[in-house]
């Protein structure tokens, strides 16, 4: 776990979770130019971590520290820009940011992957309750990106990530959870995170 290796990151203005979709629409010279460098080595692997301060176009910004390994699955060219299709697959730390010609590098490790413990079967199924409820509630005031129906992994530990992704939560509220070091702290986050949201949403509905 102390293995550092060097890679290309993507900053970003959202959370990136293992086991999810990662969507993006690139333009940018410096990010189409870390593709073609990508791209020939295959299987093609950048970091996502949350952008703290700044706007994800132009550079300068500054990052969070945790993110995660994004794999391209599709790529696609469209009009005026690339149309990708990556998927989250581990968790990632920076340990150092390097230079930032042509696109942002970074030193990172892998955090370790969270293990599943059977025990754990009926908190998991309160708390995927709760979330579905609470998107439910959510989606009376907003426009979401997950329908409180929406179906998850049979592999116990990417379903938890996807709960935890499709939570109605707050970017940094996503990275509390993206950091979380056991898959019993992950679930007891993800429910009182989205406990706390479902109040507020009740307040709206006053």
């Amino acid at each position: 776990m102390d293995d550092v290796t060097e890679i290309a990151m993507f900053p970003l203005g959202s959370v990136l979770f293992p086991a999810m979709p990662l969507p993006l629409r690139v333009f940018e010279p410096r990010y189409l130019q870390m593709l073609q460098d990508l791209l020939p080595d295959g299987p093609a692997e950048f970091g996502v971590v949350l952008i703290e301060r700044g706007q994800e176009v132009g550079g300068g910004e500054k990052r969070f520290d945790v993110g995660t390994i994004a794999q391209v699955a599709e790529l696609k060219v469209a009009d005026g820009y690339l149309a990708l299709l990556g998927e989250g697959t581990r968790r990632i730390e920076v340990v150092e940011w390097l230079g930032e010609h042509p696109y942002p590098r970074a030193r990172v490790r892998d955090l370790p992957a969270l293990e599943w413990d059977e025990e754990l079967r009926e908190r998991f199924d309160q708390t995927e309750a709760l979330v579905r409820r609470t998107l439910a509630r959510a989606s009376e005031f907003d426009d979401l990106s997950w329908s409180p129906a929406v179906q998850l992994s049979d592999d116990p530990v990417d379903a938890l990530w996807q709960l935890a992704a499709i939570a109605p939560l707050g970017p940094l509220d996503q990275l509390r959870l993206l950091g979380c070091a056991t898959a019993r702290e992950l679930l007891d986050a993800v429910f009182a995170a989205t406990q706390d949201a479902g109040e507020t949403y009740d307040v709206r509905g006053l």
